[in-house]
């Protein structure tokens, strides 16, 4: 399976900000959307940063609410990693599990084409262990 193959399930559409959108908006659409990040993008194609749960949860532990007034930029992440299409879910999981992070955007050719979290590689994975299991018990039943 590979990032492709989620996004075709699942579909391209990324919830993104401007860097200069307030954190308590963005914290919002994320309510709005329930999602987890968002894509920070000043055109909605280059990757500036991305915002997640985790990094609000930071700045209000860190600053207080002051920080929900603040633009994004002022505390997203900018160290953003991404992947490819070709990409196979085992390896996206293994840089989620790595560097800790549960959102990871799909880049083709410097274009940001999708975003896949890791609940839609569970998701997809889901179908396909269902998927092999009904194949399976038609081959064994014959009723294939």
């Amino acid at each position: 399976m590979t990032a492709q193959a989620i996004l075709n399930h699942k579909g391209t559409a990324v919830h993104t900000v401007k860097p200069n959108s307030t954190v308590i908006s963005a914290a919002k659409d994320l309510c709005d959307e329930t999602i987890g990040a968002v894509v920070v993008s000043s055109d909605g194609n280059r990757i500036e940063g991305i915002l997640s749960e985790r990094d609000i949860v930071h700045a209000l532990a860190d600053h207080g609410t002051d920080s929900m007034k603040w633009p994004v930029s002022k505390i997203m992440s900018t160290d953003v990693i991404t992947c490819s299409p070709k990409d196979r879910a085992l390896s996206i999981m293994s840089l989620m599990n790595q560097h800790r992070i549960r959102h990871i955007p799909v880049v083709d050719s410097g274009k940001m084409v999708g975003l896949i979290s890791i609940g839609d590689i569970i998701n997809r994975r889901l179908v396909e262990v269902a998927d092999d299991a009904k194949a399976m018990r038609e081959y064994i039943t014959g009723t294939a």
